[in-house]
């Protein structure tokens, strides 16, 4: 038996449901939906599309509105949920949710964007250095567990359709890179680039100017990083490049159960 674990940035859910978002849902039917980038609370949006049919849902919303927040959507109920990260930085933002089960543990993350200014790139670096410590925590759990979500990230220069002209921007910074190969270090293996090795044009978010989806000039910043007693149950690993509901594709994982 296996069980299909996805996880989509929606760039906000109310805009993804007016792409079909719902509908997708339910003819895509993932074990294990998480999300990120939310963008609405509880009374943003109606009850079927906060907790859909079939699933047991938990949101952590970002404080402010129509900003960040995370989601999990699950066909089994967990065991439980958390939300602490052990550190304060960007708490208020809605960026990590986990769910615990039976045998295994899923994180839905949403690492912050240092894109649109340098205040907010200091904000990212700081929220990255200190998620190393909480990485480092789960690992030594001993437990299978799977980090999932929007990492800001195109780890290296297969993951990314021009390299050369984004060495300086954000999502591609050598000190960004150098935290992913950290990541690794600790033991997170990334399971959609060990199933695709050596593929290009493996890209889950393509930028809205210049006609970038339509000439697929895109990174690969969505991620599952798994712990090795987890990836070592990977049948298979893609990005859902069509699905259209939003400018990052859903990534999804087969798992032996």
């Amino acid at each position: 038996m296996s069980l299909t674990l996805c996880t989509l940035n929606l760039n906000g859910i109310r805009s993804a449901e007016r792409r079909g978002f719902s509908r997708w849902l339910g003819r895509a039917k993932p074990d294990l939906l998480c999300l990120q980038e939310l963008r609405a609370q509880r009374d943003d949006v109606e009850d079927e599309l906060f907790s859909p049919a079939g699933y047991n849902a938990r949101w952590h919303s970002a404080e402010k509105k129509g900003y960040s927040g995370v989601a999990l959507y699950a066909r089994h109920a967990p065991d439980r949920y958390h939300v602490d990260t052990g550190f304060t930085h960007c708490a208020n933002e809605g960026r990590v949710l986990r769910a615990d089960f039976d045998g295994f543990s899923v994180v839905s993350l949403y690492v912050p964007s240092g894109s649109s200014s340098p205040e907010r790139l200091a904000i990212k670096l700081k929220y990255m250095q200190l998620f190393l410590g909480h990485a480092k925590a789960l690992l030594a759990e001993r437990r299978p567990i799977a980090l999932c979500g929007d990492l800001n990230v195109a780890p290296t220069a297969l993951d990314l359709a021009r390299p050369k002209q984004n060495e300086k921007n954000s999502g591609y910074l050598p000190e960004e890179r150098a935290w992913f190969a950290a990541l690794q270090k600790q033991g997170w293996i990334d399971v959609v680039r060990a199933k695709n090795e050596g593929v290009p044009g493996l890209y889950s978010w393509w930028s809205n100017r210049g006609q970038a989806r339509a000439k697929d000039i895109g990174w690969r910043l969505d991620h599952v990083l798994c712990a090795p007693s987890l990836a070592e149950r990977v049948r298979r690993a893609w990005i859902e490049s069509k699905a259209g509901l939003s400018d990052h594709a859903p990534v999804w994982v087969e798992l032996d159960t």
